[in-house]
């Protein structure tokens, strides 16, 4: 009796032991915390590549990840037209995160974000022609604004010099008044049209209005994020869609499937000057209680490790760190010799516009007609 007492208390206290166990590496129902990120479109991708290693690692958080343009992003957030309650925000660059703050402040009377605004990761504006369309238009090799200008204004392939059954001329770019990538594509040719940085009053010159007018009147429904618009670009192919502007992250991600879609993939083009573009995360205060905070903190820090920063440079993106390689990152896209990829272009890079300049774009996108 004394024996089966024994191994009674045994099989118990192994039990509890194991139970005790089991709670370290299972979540307690109830326990499990739901974090909401709304990052701009071009990281969707890699963040969902990484959700299930945060988990893994983190089992009582759980990730809820969403996808808007950056600029819906701010809008969203600022409206509360959102059905969900986001504890993180990673639009495109640091100055949307800026016009989100300045935006919430100005309504609320409160700082609106935990901690200071963590880069996640880098990129900037690039063009990209398929090749045929890009040897006409750019036959120095260069891109230059004034061909997309002069080739909207002729119309069609054959008055440009070439194939006459190539039809119109079509270039495409995201919404300015929902993304970021529409609102750098039109600050950048604006300065070049006027040959200096942007400004109030430079924005008010006359040139700039038409240019405006002529780009909105050539792109038919622009899409509402980058990554769409690259999706249909390759979904289209060269009759329908031409030559856009994108992230470089985006199209050396999505290089490969252009070579699978198309008989021939699109070249990169780098755009001299261009915008350098830094996703950047947020913790909100509205609606995120400090728990909630805590779990944020743990995702972004995961975010900026260098594990996960080498994933982010396989979809294109260049890390916040300069201490990672990109050479050396397995599958880097700067290893796959993709058509104009550089890993230092030979560019001047400037950084983006201020909160200012970005609201009167979409203002004067908005007034174009």
């Amino acid at each position: 009796m004394k024996n089966k007492s024994k191994s009674g208390k045994l099989v118990t206290s192994v039990a509890i032991i194991l139970s005790a166990l089991g709670l370290t590496y299972t979540p307690l129902p109830g326990l499990q915390r739901t974090l909401v990120i709304v990052s701009g479109t071009e990281l969707q991708e890699p963040l969902q590549q990484l959700e299930a290693k945060f988990e893994q690692a983190n089992p009582n958080i759980k990730l809820d990840l969403k996808f808007q343009g950056s600029q819906e992003i701010v809008n969203n957030y600022i409206d509360q037209k959102n059905d969900f309650k986001p504890a993180v925000l990673i639009p495109a660059n640091g100055e949307i995160v800026t016009q989100l703050s300045d935006r919430f402040k100005a309504t609320n009377n409160a700082e609106p974000f935990y901690d200071s605004p963590q880069p996640v990761a880098k990129t900037m504006l690039v063009g990209i022609a398929w090749p045929e369309r890009g040897k006409v238009l750019f036959p120095n090799g260069r891109f230059q604004w004034l061909r997309i200008e002069q080739a909207m204004l002729a119309g069609d392939w054959e008055k440009l010099g070439g194939a006459k059954d190539w039809g119109s001329f079509d270039f495409v770019t995201t919404d300015p008044t929902r993304s970021n990538s529409g609102q750098l594509t039109l600050n950048l040719w604006a300065q070049s049209k006027i040959g200096t940085n942007l400004n109030s009053a430079s924005l008010n010159d006359p040139s700039v209005r038409s240019l405006f007018s002529l780009v909105k009147k050539s792109v038919y429904q622009p899409p509402r994020s980058t990554d769409i618009l690259l999706q249909e670009f390759i979904a289209k192919g060269p009759n329908d869609a031409d030559v856009a502007t994108v992230y470089e992250s985006i199209a050396l991600s999505r290089w490969q499937q252009s070579a699978i879609n198309q008989s021939k993939p699109y070249k990169i083009y780098y755009l001299d000057p261009s915008i350098e573009t830094t996703a950047t995360a947020v913790i909100v205060r509205r609606d995120v209680n400090t728990a909630t905070a805590n779990a944020a903190r743990k995702f972004l820090n995961f975010l900026i490790q260098p594990e996960q920063q080498a994933v982010l440079v396989q979809y294109g993106f260049r890390p916040v760190s300069n201490a990672l390689d990109i050479k050396t990152v397995p599958n880097s896209p700067w290893n796959q010799n993709i058509p104009g990829a550089e890993v230092k272009p030979n560019i001047n890079i400037l950084q983006p516009s201020s909160n200012q300049i970005n609201t009167e774009i979409q203002r004067l996108w908005e007034r174009a007609n």
